[in-house]
């Protein structure tokens, strides 16, 4: 089986071309390919599909093999695979995903793809629908107490669930302690990701991750876009933002009902299994 390691912002994946493959079980392909000392190395495993309804499908599977709805870096990785391999020749994709169709502005250089624009739709602030249990309809600004300390918490699925939290000190956070205690609390039912952002300034924030079923990961493009939401609800930045993460900037804009990322994808290298 062909694979391709790719990129963005540091999340990396493993992406298989399932128009041309076929994989019986993901998951467990994805918990056997996806450890760092014995198998490829990456945050999970991204497939390609064909699409009834879209250009393409994407099916993304976690590290430890759990299936995930969506990733915004991972998507911007898709265009760039199509593209780049002569898939497609368009530079506007609608690509499925179990979040929902997502749209997709391709820049070009050189022949490649170097950026992509995703219309990630609109934010769900409901907090049954993120879901997030005991703590009102919407969770915006709420004090929870985790992992024995106090946090200030804002609840934004991006069709996959977020906790937004902010921290003074980012890079100091002891995250592997601290976002197990958030991803497996009972208020999460279907766990979550958690974001812990410091403020810089009206347009740039700092964040680290600790994503459900891959531990921390070098970035993540849904949660960037949970993070600027969460910063623009409670009023702390502009609706057009630079998100700093351990592996680059997503810039998000937060702007007529819906949340636009863009950012870099790159292809690392590429073999068989």
């Amino acid at each position: 089986m062909k694979f391709t390691k790719m990129h963005g912002c540091g999340n990396d994946y493993i992406y298989v071309d399932c128009t041309r493959e076929a994989i019986d079980d993901p998951g467990a392909f994805a918990l056997r390919y996806s450890d760092r000392h014995t198998g490829i190395g990456s945050d999970g495993l991204i497939t390609i599909n064909p699409s009834e309804i879209a250009d393409f499908r994407m099916g993304m599977y976690n590290s430890d093999g759990s299936e995930g709805a969506m990733c915004g870096n991972g998507i911007r990785c898709v265009a760039k695979f199509v593209y780049d391999k002569g898939l497609t020749d368009k530079t506007h994709l609608v690509v499925e995903t179990k979040a929902g169709l997502k749209y997709l502005d391709l820049t070009v250089e050189n022949g490649k793809v170097s950026s992509v624009r995703v219309d990630m739709g609109a934010p769900v602030l409901a907090a049954a629908d993120i879901p997030i249990v005991g703590l009102g309809d919407t969770v915006i600004g709420q004090p929870v107490h985790v992992a024995g300390q106090d946090w200030v918490m804002t609840g934004v699925s991006m069709g996959n669930p977020h906790a937004v939290v902010w921290c003074d000190d980012v890079d100091g956070l002891d995250i592997d302690r601290v976002g197990p205690q958030f991803e497996n609390h009972p208020m999460f039912p279907d766990r979550v990701n958690t974001e812990f952002v410091r403020v810089i300034d009206r347009q740039n924030v700092q964040m680290r991750v600790w994503e459900r079923g891959a531990g921390e990961t070098m970035a993540c493009g849904t949660g960037a876009c949970a993070t600027a939401v969460a910063c623009v609800k409670n009023g702390l930045t502009d609706d057009h933002l630079t998100v700093h993460l351990r592996g680059g900037d997503l810039e998000i804009e937060v702007t007529g009902g819906s949340v636009f990322m863009t950012g870099p994808a790159v292809t690392v290298f590429e073999g068989e299994v």
